[in-house]
């Protein structure tokens, strides 16, 4: 059995009122107990800001060259850099809220204006926080209060990818700028789309329950992505999509 470890960024959050999204983040905490961090997101007005960033800002203020600029001179390698950034944000902006969305039926918004990055010592992401801790839920959910409900499945999904979209585009469109072109966006997005794929399947072994459900709404954000004219499934064949995980694709 693993033994959860003593977080001490979430220990020492102060929170005042228990909304859904403490409560789902603390079940999301559960899936990784030695890790955390992995899953779920805080509340901007629990903690403290030192080490914390707009996610916004990160392509307005030199931030993401920076980040970038300084592993390419460690690493030697700019597609292998814009790779490791571009998996960096897809897993703080998409993994976590896509986790949830599969597990629970809820999200919370994954927007650039909602969403800020936490950094170690180092400079690498480590956790994620949002600033309105509204989460969107399905007709049926438990919550009765700080939560929009949406009227099924299909459009959480939409509102949920949407949402990623938007604060990935620019990160992704960066990155492809500063790989010069090593890396294209196009590849960064079968990359969110492989990070569906990987995290439908996992939630269930992680849980013991609900594969169904969550190979259904993960489906369902990579139908959203599509209809959005995003290549989130990557074709190895003409005319064949694979996922390139070893496991059954969702298509």
């Amino acid at each position: 059995m693993t033994t959860a470890v003593v977080d001490p960024l979430i220990d020492s959050m102060t929170i005042r009122r228990i909304l859904p999204l403490h409560e789902s983040s603390r079940r999301l905490r559960r899936l990784s107990p030695d890790c955390p961090r992995v899953h779920g997101v805080a509340v901007m007005a629990d903690i403290s800001r030192r080490r914390w960033w707009s996610l916004e800002s990160v392509t307005t203020t030199g931030r993401l060259d920076d980040m970038f600029e300084s592993a390419a001179t460690e690493l030697g390698n700019r597609r292998a850099v814009a790779q490791q950034l571009a998996a960096t944000f897809t897993h703080a902006v998409l993994g976590r809220v896509v986790t949830l969305f599969v597990l629970e039926g809820r999200a919370w918004d994954a927007g650039p204006g909602n969403l800020w990055m936490h950094v170690d010592s180092e400079g690498a992401i480590d956790w994620a926080a949002v600033v309105d801790p509204t989460l969107r839920v399905l007709p049926d959910d438990a919550a009765t209060s700080d939560v929009v409900r949406l009227p099924n499945e299909l459009a959480l999904a939409t509102w949920t990818a949407h949402r990623c979209h938007r604060s990935l585009e620019p990160i992704f469109a960066r990155l492809q700028e500063l790989s010069h072109g090593a890396l294209t966006t196009s590849g960064m997005w079968q990359m969110v789309g492989s990070a569906v794929v990987i995290t439908a399947t996992q939630v269930p072994l992680l849980t013991g329950t609900g594969e169904l459900i969550c190979m259904r709404r993960g489906q369902a954000v990579l139908d959203a992505f599509t209809g959005f004219g995003l290549p989130v499934r990557a074709l190895d064949a003409p005319g064949r999509r694979s996922c390139k995980l070893g496991k059954p694709c969702l298509v």
